[in-house]
Order: structure tokens, then C-alpha cells, then sequence
């Protein structure tokens, strides 16, 4: 009992710690109605789990208690070997909570489903019928993020802002990376993928100034990859589009290539005008001169092939090796791709040597295949990859 006396003291002195860890709760007290529904989600999935974990971590301290070497008046029945109460009770209690937890799953998946419009602004409030969404089209930059205001024609780079009680409509893409753009006073995390165009449904309920960054690792400046998002009054909002179109500039294709270069702790940056059709261009990957847009492509493999003559489009679908002409190699990429040494001695498992690349036609002892065949099996010609795998 002393020593269990001790424990309770020492715990006791430790929870004031606990209070000075500066833990940002904003998931578990956010500012948004998807935020807000998603945290009820993890507060009633706890609570069902703690159902079964609390009491069976109470019966095995009391067991252990109860049934101790010392107590000798506790009932010793070494040939008992079956219950049928207590087989109930240890299978009715969990599969009770799984179908719970399984309804409770089911219906919010499809009800806090990213893609599917609002239906209300709040618990209380449905959206008015009249009511236009605010469109805002996102793209993840090497390390920053762009936003095009496509009703309003302004575009800003790491500020976002919106109405507060005004449901905004996400469409978000990349240029190169994949990302996750994350406000979590709003909402959940959405990946952000080259290529491709994700959606996110979302309405901030209050006023105020909250976080919103990448939440998924993608290179050196991963960590600054930040901005601000403001929850304003209508007033507020016409307020800030104001200046954003009084002290802007215009954001074209030129000025577009070079914000897309790789850098790091971008300022805030306000852009009066958008060229438009500049973030279709940017999903497609066709924003540099020269390239096919996917659209374009899917276009023509829906109607059957190009044929031979397809051959010339192969230079406009190299899309992962656009800044290639202008000497830069990708952020941390390092021999033997572009040559760049290591910048850590340690040499990489399954490695000789320091993991050096075998001279071309040097193949001796290695086991190459395509995947798709055994690894004996004559390729033919034995021609290059193509230009674009070596990238």
C-alpha cells in the first residue's frame, strides 16, 4: 500500500506538467462544421473503445489484487475451466461496440465525404437555397501554396481568406509533389496530386486567423510550406479582395513558371489579376510552353490512338523534367541520377562501394527484368529506357 500511496503522489505531481507541454488543441476545438463533426467522430469512437479498455484494464489491476500470492482468502478453484455468463459478456460487450462503431463509421462517411456539397452551416442552421458558394482553386507549389479565386479573378500565394457562414468549394491539384492541404479549424486533410483535381467541402462558423500547412513530407522546405487563413465578416472579406486588387500584380504564364521554381519561407504574395484558364493549364501539366495538356491526351487515347504519328508528342509528355533545360536537377535528388554526390558518407543498404552505378553495358551480375516477364527471358535489342524513365 506504500508503495501504491507513492505512485499516486508522484502521478499527482506530474499532471500540472502536463498542462505546460503548450499542446495546440484546435482539432479538438475548431472553428468550422466539418471540423467540428470530425471531432465528434473521434470523441464518440474513444468513448465506445474506452468502454471495453477501461474496465478490462480495472479487472486485471483487481485481479491481480485480488487473486496475490498473499491474500489466502480468496477463492482457489484450480479445476474450474467454464462459464457460459462469462462467455457471454466477454463476446456480447465487443461485438456490441464493433457494430456501433461500424454504424458510426458508415454513416459518417458518407456524410463528412469531401466531395459531397454542404447541406447545412452549422447543427443548427441549413444552407440557405440562394446561398454561392465561394469557389477556390488550391495548387501545392515547391514549398508554398497558390490560390486562384476564379469568381473574383485574384490569386494570393501562402494567404487564403473567406466569409465566415459562406460554404467554399476546394478544387486542389499540384504542380509536382504530392501534398495535403490541411486547415484543421476547417476541415480534415486533402491530398493535393499532380495530374489530378481532389475536392474539399468546407464553412468556417467564427472569425479569426488559423493555421493551414502541408501535411505531408515533400523535401527541404516541407516545414515552412505555411499560411494563414482568415475568417472574416462579409464586410471583411469585400475588404480584403479590395486590396488584394489594389496592391497585386498580374499573374500570367510567365510570371506563374517562375513563382513554380523551388523555394523556401515564400512571402505573402497578392496577385490583382489571374490569366484565365492558368490552373486548368497547371492540372493538365501543360503550363510550360510546348507541353501536351493530359486533357488532350485522354482525348485522343479515348478515340482510338494517334497512331505512328504520336511518336512527335512524345518530347510534350515529359512532365517530370521540366526545369531539366534550365540546369536544375530535382531538390535532394543525388548520383547516380544527376551525378550529385551523397551528402552523407553512410552507404545504402544492398550497396558496393558506396551504391556506385555499373558502366553502361556493365550488367554482370545483376538480375534484370521488366517486371512483367521472367527475369531469363530475352528482351531483344536491348535499346535505352526511354528518355523519360531516366529522369
Amino acid at each position: 500500500m506504500q508503495k501504491l500511496a507513492r505512485f499516486s503522489r508522484l502521478f499527482s505531481l506530474l499532471l500540472p506538467m502536463l498542462s505546460l507541454a503548450g499542446c495546440n488543441m484546435v482539432v479538438m476545438s475548431p472553428s468550422g462544421d466539418i471540423a467540428n463533426q470530425q471531432r465528434d467522430l473521434i470523441i464518440v469512437s474513444t468513448v465506445l473503445m474506452l468502454l471495453i479498455i477501461v474496465p478490462v484494464l480495472f479487472l486485471t489491476l483487481l485481479f491481480a489484487w485480488r487473486y496475490r500470492r498473499s491474500n489466502t482468502t480468496a477463492t482457489y478453484d484450480p479445476d474450474w475451466h467454464h462459464s457460459t455468463r462469462l462467455e457471454i459478456v466477454i463476446w456480447s460487450a465487443p461485438l456490441a461496440i464493433i457494430i456501433a462503431l461500424g454504424a458510426v463509421t458508415w454513416i459518417s462517411t458518407h456524410k463528412l465525404d469531401p466531395y459531397r456539397p454542404l447541406d447545412r452551416l452549422d447543427a443548427e442552421r441549413t444552407v440557405p437555397a440562394d446561398t454561392n458558394p465561394l469557389t477556390v482553386e488550391v495548387v501545392a507549389l515547391d514549398w508554398k501554396w497558390l490560390f486562384f479565386y476564379p469568381d473574383l479573378g485574384i490569386a494570393t500565394v501562402n494567404e487564403l481568406a473567406a466569409p465566415v457562414d459562406v460554404p467554399i468549394n476546394f478544387k486542389i491539384t499540384s504542380s509536382s509533389m504530392m501534398n495535403s492541404f490541411y486547415i484543421p479549424a476547417l476541415a480534415g486533410q486533402i491530398y493535393a496530386m499532380p495530374g489530378m483535381q481532389t475536392r474539399l467541402h468546407a464553412v468556417i462558423n467564427k472569425e479569426g486567423v488559423f493555421d493551414g500547412f502541408s501535411a505531408n513530407y515533400s523535401g527541404d522546405g516541407f516545414s515552412h510550406m505555411r499560411f494563414k487563413f482568415h475568417g472574416l465578416t462579409q464586410q471583411g472579406f469585400d475588404k480584403w479582395v479590395g486590396r488584394v486588387k489594389s496592391q497585386g500584380t498580374a499573374l500570367n504564364r510567365d510570371a506563374y513558371l517562375k513563382l513554380e521554381k523551388p523555394s523556401e519561407k515564400e512571402p505573402v504574395r497578392y496577385y490583382a489579376s489571374a490569366e484565365t484558364g492558368l490552373y486548368d493549364a497547371i492540372l493538365n501539366l501543360c503550363a510550360t510552353p510546348g507541353k501536351m495538356c493530359m486533357s488532350e491526351m485522354m482525348h485522343i487515347d479515348m478515340m482510338g490512338g494517334g497512331g505512328k504519328e504520336s511518336a512527335e508528342n512524345r518530347q510534350k509528355l515529359e512532365y517530370d523534367n521540366r526545369h531539366a533545360g534550365d540546369g536544375e536537377a530535382a531538390p535532394g535528388a543525388t548520383f547516380p541520377a544527376t551525378g550529385t554526390p551523397a551528402r552523407s558518407d553512410e552507404k545504402p543498404n544492398g550497396t558496393e562501394d558506396g551504391g556506385a552505378a555499373p558502366a553502361d553495358g556493365d550488367m554482370n551480375g545483376m538480375d534484370m527484368h521488366d517486371g512483367h516477364s521472367m527475369p531469363s527471358m530475352d528482351h531483344g535489342s536491348g535499346d535505352p529506357a526511354p528518355a523519360q524513365l531516366n529522369n
